[in-house]
């Protein structure tokens, strides 16, 4: 992820990260679910929505669930943001990232990385990260790594329950 534009440049103090999620399940099943973008309206709280070929440098069209309320009054209002970012890695079973850039109209760029991480043969366990880049990236962290974590963290607790039932009918 390191870069030599100072626009991309990475500081430790800028990255968010969820908690690290133990799954009673396969990594390939956590795979299988984060790249089942169709299907995440069934289970992710926080990204309602998302369309993407997954191919490196497409797209990936998402409806976020808007976190920047405190939690009693974003679960009522159910605001919804559109957003797009682009695929920089696709390693299965163990990492799928998307990326912002920087651009002048848009001077905050950002990564996410989700990262799989096999336990046993039905044993993994799962994290994400967001990293704001850049010489705005810390101040893109004081205004949104906290509702960025809850978002994540939420998405955390979701992936893990949805992988371990699947797992748990297949057997």
């Amino acid at each position: 992820m390191a870069s030599d534009d100072p626009h991309l440049r990475v500081d430790p103090d800028a990255i968010v990260r969820s908690e690290t999620y133990e799954i009673n399940a396969p990594a390939e099943i956590v795979w299988a679910i984060l790249t089942d973008l169709p299907k995440y309206p069934e289970w992710n709280p926080f990204c309602v929505a998302c369309e993407s070929t997954l191919e490196m440098g497409a797209p990936v069209n998402m409806t976020l669930k808007d976190y920047t309320n405190p939690r009693e009054f974003f679960d009522k209002a159910g605001a919804l943001v559109p957003n797009v970012e682009y695929v920089c890695a696709f390693d299965p079973p163990h990492m799928l990232s998307w990326q912002m850039g920087w651009s002048e109209a848009w001077p905050y760029p950002a990564r996410r990385d989700q990262v799989i991480e096999k336990l046993g043969p039905d044993r993994c366990s799962y994290y994400s990260t967001d990293a704001f880049l850049g010489e705005n990236g810390i101040h893109v962290m004081r205004f949104a790594g906290a509702w960025v974590k809850r978002a994540f963290d939420d998405s955390g607790v979701a992936l893990k329950a949805r992988a371990e039932a699947m797992h748990k009918a297949s057997l």
